[in-house]
C-alpha cells in the first residue's frame, strides 16, 4: 500500500498543554500497535523533549535486562524497528522531513514544535502541515491562548487557502473526572462560534501520563520504544483518540 507521508502536528501556543505527550502516545500507538510507519521530527528547540526521551528509552533498553527483553520480543514479534526521532530547528523542520522521506516511506511524520508561534519558522512550518491538533484545557489562560492561536491559524492560513492544511482540530486535554461537565458544553459552544472544531474524544487528567520507563519495571505509559501498557490503556482514551485521528486523516 502506498504511503501517504502525511505531516501532522500536535501544536499549541501554551507550554504544558500536553502536545509533546500526545505526540509520543499517538505516534507509539500507531507504530507499535496499529502497524503504521511513523517518524517524529522534534523541532521543540531548545528542549528537544522527545529526542531526550528517546535517549533515555534507549539507555534503559540497553542497560536493563527487563526492558532489553521487552524490546527484543516486541521488535521480533512486529518485525519492525523503532520509529526515527530526528532533531531539527523549527525553520528547518520541513527540510528535515523531506530528507526523512527521501530515505524511507512513512504514513505519518509527526512534528513537535515550540510552544510559541513567535519563534522563527514556527508559523511557516505549521503552514506545511496536513493536519494540526491543538490540545486545550479548561484553565482560563491555556484556553484563551490556544483559542487565539487556533483562530489565527484558521483565519490567516486555512480559510485563505494560503497553506495546504486540510484540518485544524482542538482536543480537550487534562479533563478532571471521568466525564466532561456542563462547563465544557459552554466552552464547546464558544469554540464553535469561532468556527473551530473539537474532537469528540477527550483526554482525562491522570498521573499515568507522566509515567516513563522506570528501573522499578512498573507498567509504562509514555515511551518512544513501546506503546501504552495494556493495563494502563483502559480509561486513558489514547486508543479512542488515535482512532478518531485516523478517521479524520483518512488512513
Amino acid at each position: 500500500m502506498e504511503k501517504k507521508n502525511l505531516w501532522v502536528a500536535f501544536s499549541t501556543q501554551k507550554g504544558g498543554a500536553g502536545k509533546t505527550t500526545l505526540t509520543v502516545l499517538v505516534a507509539s500507538y500507531l507504530h507499535y500497535v496499529k502497524g503504521y510507519d511513523v517518524a517524529v521530527v522534534d523541532c521543540d528547540y531548545p528542549q528537544y523533549s522527545i529526542a531526550d526521551m528517546r535517549e533515555r528509552d534507549l539507555k534503559m533498553a540497553t542497560e536493563d535486562d527487563y526492558f532489553k527483553s521487552l524490546a527484543y520480543h516486541q521488535f521480533t514479534r512486529l518485525n519492525k524497528k523503532m520509529y526515527p526521532v530526528v532533531k531539527s530547528l523549527p525553520e528547518k523542520a520541513a527540510e528535515t522531513a523531506k530528507a526523512l522521506q527521501a530515505k524511507g516511506k512513512y504514513d505519518i511524520i509527526f512534528f513537535d514544535l515550540p510552544g510559541t508561534v513567535n519563534k522563527e519558522g514556527v508559523i511557516y512550518t505549521l503552514s506545511t502541515m496536513d493536519y494540526i491538533f491543538a490540545p486545550i484545557s479548561a484553565d482560563h489562560l491555556v484556553l484563551k491562548s490556544t483559542l487565539r492561536f487556533a483562530s489565527r491559524l484558521n483565519d490567516t492560513l486555512i480559510t485563505t487557502g494560503k497553506a495546504k492544511i486540510k484540518g485544524l482540530y482542538l482536543i480537550w486535554n487534562q479533563v478532571d473526572g471521568r466525564e466532561k461537565s456542563e462547563l465544557y458544553d459552554v466552552y464547546d459552544q464558544i469554540i464553535a462560534e469561532l468556527g473551530l472544531t473539537v474532537l469528540k474524544t477527550f483526554i482525562p487528567n491522570s498521573l499515568r501520563f507522566r509515567r516513563e520507563l522506570l528501573e522499578s519495571h512498573k507498567a509504562l505509559f509514555r515511551s518512544t520504544l513501546f506503546p501504552v501498557d495494556k493495563t494502563l490503556l483502559k480509561g486513558s482514551n489514547v486508543e479512542e483518540l488515535t482512532e478518531e485521528v485516523l478517521s479524520i486523516i483518512n488512513l
